[in-house]
């Protein structure tokens, strides 16, 4: 994974770059390209990808993360 970027864009997708494995809710393998798109408004109608629908509804996502948000293990 160390080939591997995720990028938030503002008010847009997450996109991932490099060669990742994307599983649906049934372990089944989404075909994907070098470069992903997934959606972060919801409003997609090609979750997890990201269709644009974003824009038109007038998304709108933090600017920045949530200090003291970050995940622990």
């Amino acid at each position: 994974m160390a080939d591997v970027m995720i990028e938030t864009k503002p008010n847009g997708p997450y996109v991932i770059t490099g060669t990742v494995e994307l599983h649906d809710t049934n372990g089944n393998v989404l075909p994907t390209r070098g470069t992903v798109a997934l959606c972060r408004c919801g409003a997609s109608t090609k979750k997890p990808f990201c269709d644009g629908t974003y824009s038109k509804i007038g998304f709108l996502a933090a600017a920045q993360a949530v200090p003291g948000s970050a995940e622990t293990s």
